[in-house]
């Protein structure tokens, strides 16, 4: 079922983010894995330790976790910037099942983008996603990505992606 996602706000991880954090990706766990690599059960028994070392790897600037938060404090969605060197990030997304079609995807991504730019100082993002996601390629080149060639992601044919900024 959708809902109304027109009000999420973007924000930078914070460690009171953990326990929606977890209820997303435990409730969209199948539905991610159906087209991008599952984060495995280690992932979820282990939670809140990688919290805290996600937390402390954006503290060094090394990664920058965003979250889409609705109204109710329930998490919608999740934009990170990782290995962040050099000027470059590689961006990663996900949206929650019921808040998928209605655009928050891309609206979110513009937003990190405009955030890698000013606040952040990059110059260059990358992102990458299998053939059979055509919605993710979609909110890529509605972001302004462009297409640098054939990669495999977890043994699945897929598509690297740049954005100069």
């Amino acid at each position: 079922m959708s809902r109304d996602v027109s009000n999420a706000e973007l924000q930078l991880l914070r460690p009171d983010h953990a326990p929606a954090l977890l209820a997303f990706e435990e409730e969209n766990r199948a539905y991610f894995a159906a087209s991008i690599p599952d984060r495995g059960d280690a992932y979820f028994r282990e939670f809140a330790a990688l919290h805290s070392a996600r937390l402390a790897e954006q503290e060094a600037g090394i990664c920058f976790f965003h979250v889409l938060v609705d109204d109710a404090g329930e998490v919608l969605g999740r934009v990170n910037l990782i290995d962040v060197a050099d000027g470059s990030a590689e961006l990663g997304y996900r949206v929650a099942e019921r808040a998928a079609g209605q655009g928050l995807a891309t609206r979110a991504v513009r937003q990190v983008r405009e955030l890698a730019a000013t606040a952040y100082g990059l110059t260059e993002l990358r992102a990458v996603t299998t053939y059979d996601n055509p919605a993710s390629r979609a909110v890529l080149a509605r972001a302004g990505f462009v297409a640098t060639g054939d990669i495999r992601l977890d043994g699945r044919p897929g598509t690297g992606y740049v954005l100069s900024l």
